[in-house]
């Protein structure tokens, strides 16, 4: 385990776990819930993600573009951006509306174009897989390949097994045991 998932893990578990009951996107009831938001936006922990995240993208070969549904994949997209470049890696981030864009140019994907180009479509905390797949089908209609989908934390709630079935490998920096959660 490297030392930036390490200090990662000890700022979820301190910073973004609440617990009490909460009714998850899907519907779910849960004891607990992981706002990754609450430090994925904090200067201390997105460089912790950018460093983490990064390490997963560079095992898809040709990879040339992060990003995913806007609001959770924004800033895990930013943070991987910025630590690639620093690495001397070129990960250009995109993001990905719920709906295209109803004036200008009617897009739903912002950011470079990926015609054609190899893509890792991100996400904070997966429950059940549907951001990630919507970002993937929208790429898809642009023309982009989706190479993988990475998080940085699974949920362990049938994400994985959702969106390996509809073929993307699917990588998970984080998971409930290295948070002391239980699914």
């Amino acid at each position: 385990m490297t030392d930036a998932r390490e200090q990662l893990i000890d700022h979820i578990t301190a910073e973004a776990v609440f617990h009490g009951d909460f009714t998850l996107t899907s519907g779910k009831k849960a004891t607990y819930y992981i706002d990754l938001r609450k430090v994925s936006l904090d200067h201390r922990v997105a460089p912790l993600i950018g460093q983490v995240m990064t390490e997963l993208v560079d095992q898809v070969e040709g990879v040339v573009a992060v990003g995913g549904l806007t609001m959770g994949a924004d800033p895990i997209a930013a943070a991987v951006l910025h630590q690639s470049a620093a690495q001397g890696k070129a990960y250009d981030a995109f993001v990905v509306r719920k709906e295209p864009k109803d004036h200008g140019r009617g897009k739903q994907v912002e950011g470079p174009d990926l015609r054609g180009k190899r893509v890792v479509v991100l996400e904070d905390t997966s429950t059940t897989g549907g951001s990630p797949l919507k970002a993937a089908e929208a790429l898809e209609r642009e023309g982009a390949i989706v190479a993988a989908v990475a998080v940085v934390v699974d949920r362990d709630t049938g994400a994985k097994e959702k969106i390996e079935a509809a073929g993307y490998p699917y990588f998970a920096a984080i998971g409930l045991a290295d948070l002391g959660l239980s699914a």
